[in-house]
């Protein structure tokens, strides 16, 4: 082997395939590497170069924007638009669309005749009893012309001109304690006693032993009568039934007071069962 032959020369490799399948793709690579490896070596060199030169060629772009626009070195304020103060919520009036008018049905005033003095007399036209039992038009307090007859409302159902609508009244909640408490009517002697004369020990109840305590919440309302009845402990269906029954056939209590005036308040009550010894 000569000693002058280059390593990434074409003799190398012949000489490192000699005797060897040069159809193979490794020697076709070796062949061409040498061409590779320049290759390969002026792109990075392309690249490195692009990559050092790029800060210069940004800045000779930015020098030539400003060239071509101008200094700026006038300085504009933008225009200052008075901004809306929010207007506070309690100062902010409520504006409500009334409700438009009802119809009305077509009407005819009638005065009844009546004897009085001259003095007191009243110019107002009447209408005479021939032309209210003649006329097809509705006799009321005014007269009216109305809108609607067939569905329309009598001048008579207004008062005021104004339709008169009942509001459904707001539900108040109970109080669990107020200054002055509901009683039933004679104290707790008399409530006692009305229980013991109404109570009735359910037969099957006393026939499986059972007794205890049923404690009952309910509500006194304003007018003293008493209103959702709950068992908060029972004992055994029966019992607790009778309870309930016990105390929703209880007459009108003396409700309670906040203020000085009548409120619905909650009332525990406990209702004793025991068998007889």
């Amino acid at each position: 082997m000569s000693k002058d032959i280059k390593l990434n020369s074409s003799e190398w490799c012949d000489v490192v395939f000699e005797g060897k399948n040069k159809q193979y793709g490794a020697y076709k690579l070796r062949q061409s590497s040498s061409k590779r490896h320049i290759v390969a070596f002026l792109v990075v060199l392309v690249f490195a170069g692009f990559v050092s030169a790029l800060p210069s060629l940004v800045s000779v772009v930015k020098n030539l924007t400003q060239s071509e626009m101008g200094p700026m070195d006038d300085a504009y304020e933008m225009s200052k638009i008075p901004v809306e103060q929010e207007i506070p919520e309690e100062n902010k009036i409520m504006q409500e669309t009334a409700p438009p008018p009802p119809p009305l049905k077509t009407t005819v005033k009638f005065v009844p005749p009546t004897i009085v003095k001259d003095e007191e007399v009243v110019e107002d036209k009447m209408i005479s009893q021939t032309d209210v039992q003649e006329t097809k038009i509705q006799i009321s307090v005014a007269d009216v012309k109305g809108t609607d007859d067939k569905h329309g409302i009598d001048i008579a159902e207004l008062r005021e001109h104004k339709q008169i609508v009942e509001e459904k009244p707001v539900e108040e909640k109970p109080f669990v304690t107020v200054e002055q408490m509901p009683s039933f009517p004679g104290g707790e002697t008399e409530m006692h006693k009305f229980i013991g004369e109404n109570l009735k020990y359910p037969v099957v109840a006393q026939e499986s032993g059972i007794q205890g305590r049923v404690t009952i919440r309910f509500v006194v309302t304003k007018n003293g009568t008493i209103s959702d009845v709950t068992v908060i402990r029972g004992i055994d269906p029966s019992c607790d039934r009778e309870a309930v029954r016990v105390v929703k056939a209880m007459p009108k209590w003396i409700p309670g007071k906040q203020n000085g005036l009548n409120v619905p308040v909650y009332f525990t009550l406990p209702i004793v069962f025991k068998l007889k010894q």
